[in-house]
């Protein structure tokens, strides 16, 4: 197919920009409960070899509509591979990947007009403005100048460029590139969005915006499919992927993802009186798994589930006239989840350490 020809303001535009499908048609995200029950993506044991390379291998995990899907591993662990098999960029070298139903290596103009891909790198046209980017993306779709208009206006507002307009898109930072193209990614109000490191190199104040948009869209019964180096940012989505090495190593929610990692969930207690007999009592409790020693004062506990575990390890501390004068869920950040599950992954390989993952 040939690609189209942008409107040019110097004559010196040679960037090619992906193809963009007409605009979609009016139709509500979900049609009916069945199509709701319906996984957006399906991926069954795929595959990319490139060479004699398996960039990802193995792939299998499904994606409801209606949710935020985050992809998160180490640089070069297989999420953007990954992102260009969804997509139809590439083609799966062994195993099969749905979208919507279909192949995305072949898909119909209906699948087309349905999905926004925001990619890692700019790919828009540098030597046009910010808006001169944004209402040529929205011609592609169809968009009537006065819809398109607003449209645009309303996304310039978004990310915040409004001001920035009109300067030249060779000449914004990295940052306001990354917020271009997510503008762009949007306009058409897509069922499901493709979001490759969508919040690199962007402030902490614009990230959380962009996540706020994430989950209004996930409200509106829209798709979101992001990766991010941001292990943090997992705490944000429904289910999250965790990729190494080109190999998908748990697929979860963060809380269970979080259990994965640490056995389950942790209760810190700090008490008077605590014993010996007050740990060995401790560990006769079936939903204890391990109680560890920190201090004089504090023990750690580990538990199938926090919520059921609090109320009983009070009984036991009580019972050994133990004064407690605090007791909480330890909720480790994600940043340890994923390392534990790193390392816990390189042990299964028979990896020494994690020195490699790049």
């Amino acid at each position: 197919m040939s690609q189209p020809t942008p409107p040019q303001n110097d004559g010196s535009v040679t960037l090619q920009l992906p193809v963009v499908p007409s605009p979609p048609a009016v139709t509500p995200v979900m049609a009916n409960a069945a199509q709701a029950r319906q996984p957006m993506i399906e991926v069954r044991n795929a595959s990319k070899r490139i060479g004699d390379v398996d960039i990802v291998s193995g792939l299998s995990f499904e994606v409801n509509a209606g949710e935020i899907f985050g992809f998160i591993g180490p640089s070069g662990s297989g999420k953007t591979t990954t992102i260009r098999l969804l997509t139809g960029v590439y083609g799966p070298t062994e195993g099969e990947v749905r979208v919507m139903g279909v192949a995305p290596s072949h898909p119909s103009r209906r699948v087309q007009e349905k999905f926004g891909y925001m990619p890692q790198l700019f790919v828009l046209y540098p030597n046009l403005t910010v808006q001169e980017n944004l209402q040529f993306v929205a011609s592609l779709y169809g968009m009537s100048p006065v819809l398109r208009q607003k449209r645009v206006s309303e996304m310039l507002k978004f990310v915040e460029l409004w001001d920035a307009r009109n300067r030249v898109a060779s000449n914004v930072s990295g940052g306001m590139q990354r917020r271009i193209e997510l503008a762009a990614s949007l306009l058409h109000h897509p069922a499901l969005v493709f979001a490759d490191e969508p919040t690199a190199g962007i402030d902490p104040v614009l990230r959380g915006k962009f996540w706020e948009e994430f989950r209004r869209l996930r409200d509106d019964g829209r798709t979101i499919f992001v990766t991010t180096q941001y292990v943090g940012e997992s705490e944000y989505c429904d289910r999250v992927g965790v990729i190494r090495k080109g190999r998908l190593i748990a697929v979860d929610t963060p809380i269970a993802l979080r259990r994965l990692a640490f056995g389950g969930d942790i209760i810190d207690v700090e008490a008077s009186g605590l014993t010996l007999g007050t740990v060995q009592s401790l560990t006769q409790l079936d939903m204890v798994k391990e109680v560890q020693p920190v201090s004089r004062r504090q023990i750690r506990v580990s538990v199938d589930e926090a919520g059921p575990a609090i109320p009983a390890v009070l009984d036991i501390l009580s019972a050994n006239n133990a004064t407690v004068s605090r007791i909480e869920e330890y909720r480790p950040n994600f940043d340890e989840v994923f390392i534990v599950l790193m390392k816990q992954d390189a042990q299964h390989r028979g990896e020494s350490d994690l020195a490699n993952d790049e």
